[in-house]
């Protein structure tokens, strides 16, 4: 029987540390309990990255697939799945960055389908009225899964090589082409600061959640970043859905024990009970040891994804050394087969722009605007360029001076010759803008 005071809907008042009296739990709440232990458990530990996060400062040694070994290896079963139940060609795809393939929604759906079997069996075998002990090692699971993916996407934030500062090509596509996800990406690639303090929002929510005492509060700014971050999943089709669909869940599974408190506590303005995480042991001095275990896992999951952004950075982002011809070239001649060719819009074949991103990675603007990219390899000794992809061929250069180039080869079949020059990146608004605190009108151009 029910005690009028108590509230039967939070499992944690069963266990407060003080000695209060246990208070079964309702019927809703045992099945609801039951499915998200083996729906949010399973899905924690097979989905990619959320257990790799854990080989903190070791993932740096691991081969890239290593993150996506537990797909690899539900791949044939999946893909079985989605043939048999869908009759659809789902597959992993080691090479795509996406969250949401076909066969990671199949995921899902077999997960859900295991949690409706499992909590219906569960719940005719079994009678408990609760589960006091299981209910506090499950939410501890979720915090440090959760915590370990707020550190492994806020430290990709904070050393900001989640979203790069935008590409010379990304200075000359135009607007109207770009996806929805690239206009979000270049966004907040645009403005490092910005991009950083995201990132230290959801460090400080992931490092909270990894502490006892400040998992509430931890929880709260998770679920409130994870809310900002589905909605612009969703809203500018960014492939990471499914994940970030599940992380916010898991914060409001979290804080689901902590409502009626933050309920008296922000809405019905009466005095709130202290938000205290169910122990784990009934000794004091066992429950102080793994708070320190939990610290200490949050350290080690916070080196770990400081080394991954930091290399990130170093060898591929903003702190990684520029290759040789780095940057925009603008054709000022172009020669072919001994004539020089006009600048015009109509010319398939001519030349606007050839912009490197990268040392392996470049584009060809032509006259009508239009971006192919190209994969470059450069030989700095031999002064020879080779490009493949739409506009193919191999040059040889020379440079005369730091802004211009002179390039000489085959392309289409013809001999080309072409004088190019450098256009400074900083002439572009986007980039030399800056920041104002007096504007008397607004700038947009």
């Amino acid at each position: 029987m029910r005690t009028a005071h108590t509230d039967p809907v939070d499992p944690s008042a069963n266990t407060d540390g003080d000695g209060a009296p246990a208070v079964p739990w309702r019927s809703v709440t045992r099945v609801a309990f039951r499915f998200c232990f083996v729906y949010f458990g399973l899905f924690c530990l097979l989905f990619a990255q959320i257990t790799f996060a854990f080989t903190g400062a070791f993932a740096t040694l691991l081969p890239d697939p290593a993150v996506l070994w537990q797909l690899m290896l539900l791949d044939p079963i999946l893909s079985w799945v989605a043939r048999t139940v869908f009759g659809v060609d789902a597959q992993l795809r080691l090479d795509s960055g996406s969250g949401d393939q076909a066969v990671i929604w199949v995921l899902v759906f077999c997960l859900l389908v295991v949690a409706v079997l499992a909590t219906t069996l569960w719940s005719l075998a079994d009678r408990r009225v609760e589960y006091i002990r299981l209910h506090a090692w499950f939410l501890v699971f979720l915090r440090l899964c959760l915590g370990g993916q707020m550190l492994f996407y806020g430290m990709a934030k904070l050393i900001p090589t989640q979203m790069p500062a935008p590409a010379p090509s990304a200075l000359l596509q135009s607007y109207g082409e770009l996806s929805p996800a690239s206009v979000l990406w270049l966004q907040v690639g645009s403005s490092y600061p910005y991009e950083m303090v995201l990132g230290g929002v959801e460090v400080l929510g992931g490092l909270l959640l990894f502490l006892p005492r400040t998992a509430t509060l931890g929880a709260l700014i998770s679920a409130a970043s994870m809310a900002q971050v589905f909605i612009l999943n969703m809203t500018f089709d960014v492939p990471v859905k499914i994940l970030s669909l599940h992380l916010l869940l898991v914060s409001l599974v979290l804080l689901a024990p902590q409502l009626p408190r933050l309920a008296d506590l922000l809405v019905r303005q009466r005095p709130a009970a202290p938000a205290t995480q169910p122990p784990l042991f009934d000794s004091a001095r066992a429950n102080r040891i793994a708070a320190r275990v939990q610290v200490s896992l949050g350290i080690w999951v916070l080196v770990g994804t400081a080394l991954i952004s930091w290399g990130q950075w170093r060898d591929h982002g903003g702190g990684s050394p520029k290759p040789e011809l780095y940057g925009i070239w603008t054709v000022s001649e172009f020669v072919r087969d001994g004539a020089v060719a006009p600048p015009l819009t109509t010319d398939k074949h001519r030349w606007q722009r050839l912009v490197f991103d990268t040392a392996e990675v470049a584009a060809i603007q032509l006259m009508d605007g239009r971006l192919q990219p190209a994969q470059a390899a450069l030989d700095l000794e031999a002064q020879r360029l080779q490009l493949d992809g739409g506009q193919s061929g191999t040059f040889t250069f020379t440079r005369a001076g730091e802004d211009h180039l002179h390039l000489r080869g085959t392309l289409a079949g013809q001999q080309v010759a072409m004088t190019l020059q450098r256009t400074d990146p900083a002439d572009f608004t986007l980039l030399n803008r800056g920041f104002h605190w007096v504007q008397e009108y607004p700038y947009f151009r």
